[in-house]
């Protein structure tokens, strides 16, 4: 069932969701040459806690760490550890944060020091495909209209578009209904409707839209070992414009 907030619910998650946003852009400030992706994570956790939140990603389904830190071909769920970034790599950061009973969740794709060309478009298709997805979030429209412009603008620009893996709802549950994929014809899923939230989160590729899972069951990472970017925001559905809950300026 797809859960419909009502303002006072909403009123928490937009609290959940400034935090999340807050503890994105910590992270992103701290990617440069040097830096390991642990102490991404305990800044993230670190920041999340001070702010009276639960880090939402930290034991879900036994992951290790407060922030997903993904680097060039990891796609998603890069568990922190000792790797120290380097020049010219590429750093998705997904987080989570826990407050008053709601659940904010969002990523990005950083630059380390100077990048490809290559890398940086890959960075700014992917961010864009997000905001030509919820140009279709609004009352009436079906989810798959969002899932739909992603795929256009991300193929349209040479890429691929993960299949795998897809955004959702976001609310009480980390996870809820509806499935939120980033791809597909439209006019297919669940009608918008207001007081719905989603994850809408395009992961994209370089080459092939395969990817596969590590032994550790987390780390997943395009199947050509080439470069992939995350980007996810949470999106209230209202009876006008989409308001995106885990919005900072710049990101």
């Amino acid at each position: 069932m797809i859960a419909i907030k009502n303002e006072h619910e909403l009123q928490s998650m937009r609290q959940a969701c400034k935090i999340t946003a807050a503890a994105r852009a910590l992270a992103g400030e701290m990617v440069r040459p040097g830096v390991t992706t642990k102490q991404i994570d305990k800044a993230v956790h670190d920041f999340i806690v001070s702010q009276g939140a639960k880090p939402s990603f930290l034991g879900y389904g036994g992951f290790p760490g407060s922030a997903c830190v993904s680097v060039n071909e990891v796609v998603i769920h890069g568990i922190p550890g000792e790797y120290v970034l380097k020049d010219g790599d590429i750093v998705s950061v997904d987080v989570g944060a826990y407050y008053k009973g709601f659940h904010g969740d969002c990523a990005a794709t950083f630059a380390c020091g100077t990048i490809s060309e290559e890398a940086q478009r890959l960075i700014d298709v992917t961010r864009q495909s997000f905001f030509e997805g919820i140009k279709y979030a609004k009352r009436g429209q079906r989810v798959s209209d969002i899932s739909h412009a992603v795929q256009k603008h991300v193929e349209s620009n040479g890429f691929s578009v993960v299949r795998t893996f897809v955004g959702h709802g976001v609310g009480a549950q980390l996870h809820e209904e509806p499935e939120v994929p980033n791809f597909g014809a439209p006019g297919r899923g669940p009608r918008l409707l207001p007081g719905m939230t989603i994850a809408v989160e395009p992961m994209v590729t370089v080459g092939t839209y395969e990817v596969r899972v590590l032994k550790d069951r987390w780390t997943t990472v395009t199947a050509d070992g080439k470069l992939a970017a995350h980007y996810e925001n949470t999106v209230l559905i209202t009876d006008g414009e989409p308001e995106i809950l885990t919005v900072i300026e710049g990101l």
